[in-house]
């Protein structure tokens, strides 16, 4: 007795669409073989197996020239992008004979190369390579780990995208009445303190979203408002230890985005228009919280905020 196949058959761009309606973070997996041949290819796949032992896994399609490799080597790091690194996604992603030209990296374990800047590194030992249907399951263990905290990278409905607080947890005051009780709620120290704080936590998320840490983000404002001539004064304006200044500059130098000079550090066109970003959310997160107030209000705080600084 012959029996028919009634499975509906699945249209691969359809599901290809549906399953793009799942959020993903953005990696380059990276690795390299015995005989010094590296590779490198943007996947989303990437997803945590175990806790105990430390597994993570992704898949690779079977017709990539890039699988050779991943094969043959014994570990091979995920690196998860920060919001700032699309060009990198971009790159491992497009048919080049070198992707790694002009790519900064260090060399982890097994010899896989490990991307700069990223928002975390798993350094992993190849575990298993499992078949499934038109790709092929890598599955790694977690030998090592790096932990830099940037805001990633997301790729949703086929487009970059970005960290942002769900609106719904910014709960509103009920009355102004109950949430400024008593002679503490005239002090003018901890009024302006508790705005700054209220004030940052919906805008510091906008701006970390970009892919910036708050030190990289302020260096390159200030350095783009042009107020200090010199390294000395550049400390004095973004208000940070020296330490954290060199670090910064380190890595925006490394994206192309500051070149050091003798006395200070000057933009690239690549980071002038970086610091237009900054500006654009800082003036249009600025625009929303101050819209109930009149333009002659908003310019009177201004100045009164400028006479406290320079007191």
């Amino acid at each position: 007795m012959n029996t028919i196949n009634t499975a509906p058959v699945i249209d691969t761009k359809a599901f290809r669409r549906a399953l793009g309606n799942f959020a993903t973070g953005v990696t380059v997996m990276t690795a390299q073989n015995s005989q010094g041949e590296k590779v490198g290819v943007t996947a989303n796949s990437f997803n945590s197996v175990s806790l105990d032992p430390a597994l993570i896994l992704w898949s690779i399609d079977k017709n990539s020239s890039s699988y050779r490799i991943f094969s043959q080597a014994s570990h091979f790091a995920v690196n998860i992008l920060s919001a700032a690194q699309i060009e990198f996604s971009n790159n491992f992603a497009r048919r080049a004979e070198d992707r790694f030209a002009g790519v900064d990296f260090d060399m982890g374990a097994g010899k896989a190369p490990l991307l700069k800047n990223c928002s975390a590194v798993l350094e992993c030992e190849k575990f298993d390579i499992v078949e499934g249907g038109d790709h092929w399951i890598i599955l790694g263990k977690v030998v090592k780990f790096h932990d830099y905290g940037r805001s990633p990278l997301l790729y949703h409905q086929g487009v970059y995208s970005a960290v942002l607080p769900h609106p719904s947890l910014n709960t509103p005051v009920e009355s102004r009445e109950d949430s400024f009780p008593g002679r503490l709620y005239h002090n003018m120290y901890y009024l302006l303190t508790q705005a700054v704080r209220a004030y940052e936590s919906d805008y510091q998320p906008k701006q970390q979203a970009t892919g910036f840490r708050t030190s990289e983000a302020r260096l390159l404002l200030v350095l783009d408002s042009k107020t200090a001539s010199s390294k000395r004064a550049l400390q004095h304006e973004v208000a940070m230890p020296i330490a954290e200044v060199e670090q910064a500059a380190e890595i925006l130098a490394q994206k192309g985005l500051l070149i050091e000079t003798e006395t200070t550090y000057v933009l690239t066109e690549h980071g002038k228009s970086a610091a237009n970003m900054l500006y654009r959310i800082s003036e249009s997160h600025q625009q929303e919280v101050f819209s109930k107030y009149t333009e002659e209000q908003r310019e009177l705080f201004k100045e009164m905020l400028k006479d406290l600084i320079e007191l």
